[in-house]
């Protein structure tokens, strides 16, 4: 099958590129709403469904025993730039657990946003686990740990060791909560390993949208799961800061639109949401991975299309779905567009 177009690159009035890909709008019932392209090819999800991992971490009471607050909570869900905001909270996490940043399984990279990156570069320090985009998520996968080895009469920091791989205790409860929300049995599932060196599972567009639908409804989850999720979602409303920082679109959208929208990218073109409001959830992912245009591009249309109320929500959503571009001596060169195709499509069952 040959995935529609999704998304067209303009440059003088005329389609320089476009992105296919495909995409999902789901109800808790699984229902299918509106879609496009292959939606029952497995596809790696990555960081798109870290709420999803984040379920057994507030499920299982570990959260509540180590008084994780909801900037923590925000940041387990979180693909963060790295701003110093996010390090002191990782950070702060992981001393409320005894634990400090060698204790991540993530590995280290140089944060994303670039003023941070500058920043650091400019102390002479290197980065360390805390800056990776993921600690707030490993930080949650701790929390669990500590958690599950204070019930087991056993050492934190040793039980810790080696949580990443898909056979620890920790990444059981993970991979448990993944199946039981998407309804996708992960044995059947493509595996690999994720860029933080945890498990990622190939599962159709279909049921990731079914999982979020199910996050932001509570509907087909154990009542803990759905405690869970209804709590992670309202942290993340109240700090979308920590979910991804300045100037990304999560935290801009999450920003304006707070409980309404739960909106989550994961890498190579992939994004996820859940929309309360109206029981539903969405998966797309984007054929050639492109995250930073087209992914929101396509994302933007799909929340325009099915959450836009008034003009203060256009005024968020059209820069987002319909982005100018410039050169470097900021001259206008062109714009993204969702395709008509797309736009007609995405939202016929509305």
């Amino acid at each position: 099958m040959t995935n529609p177009v999704l998304v067209e690159v303009l440059r003088g009035g005329h389609v320089e590129s476009f992105h296919r890909g495909a995409w999902a709008v789901v109800d808790a019932d699984g229902a299918l709403l509106s879609h496009g392209g292959d939606i029952d090819r497995p596809i790696f999800p990555r960081s798109a469904v870290k709420v999803l991992q984040a379920l057994p971490l507030v499920a299982s009471g570990a959260a509540d025993h180590f008084g994780l607050d909801d900037a923590a909570l925000a940041l387990a869900c979180a693909s963060h730039g790295g701003e110093p905001e996010h390090v002191a909270v990782a950070g702060r996490v992981l001393a409320q657990l005894g634990l400090d940043e060698h204790a991540l399984e993530c590995g280290a990279h140089w944060p994303g946003f670039e003023p941070a990156k500058l920043a650091l570069a400019r102390t002479g320090d290197e980065p360390h686990a805390l800056h990776n985009n993921c600690s707030g998520k490993h930080a949650g996968f701790a929390c669990l740990g500590c958690w599950l080895a204070k019930g087991q009469g056993q050492e934190a920091r040793g039980f810790l060791s080696g949580y990443v791989q898909p056979e620890h205790p920790v990444m059981q409860a993970v991979s448990h909560a993944l199946e039981t929300a998407t309804g996708f049995a992960l044995r059947d599932a493509p595996m690999g390993v994720d860029g933080c060196s945890i498990p990622t599972f190939g599962i159709p567009l279909r049921h990731l949208a079914l999982g979020f639908a199910r996050v932001a409804t509570g509907q087909g989850l154990g009542a803990e799961h759905a405690r869970a999720a209804l709590r992670l979602r309202q942290a993340v409303a109240r700090q979308p800061f920590m979910v991804a920082g300045t100037g990304r679109f999560d935290t801009q959208v999450m920003q304006h639109f707070g409980e309404r929208v739960f909106c989550k990218v994961g890498a190579e073109g992939v994004y996820c949401a859940a929309f309360p409001e109206h029981g539903l959830g969405v998966a797309l992912k984007v054929d050639d991975g492109n995250n930073a245009r087209a992914a929101e591009v396509a994302m933007a249309a799909l929340i325009a299309a099915w959450v836009q109320k008034d003009d203060d929500d256009a005024a968020v959503l059209t820069p987002l779905s319909h982005p100018r571009l410039s050169n470097w001596r900021g001259v206008g060169v062109g714009a993204l567009q969702p395709s008509a195709h797309f736009l007609a499509a995405a939202s016929k069952s509305k």
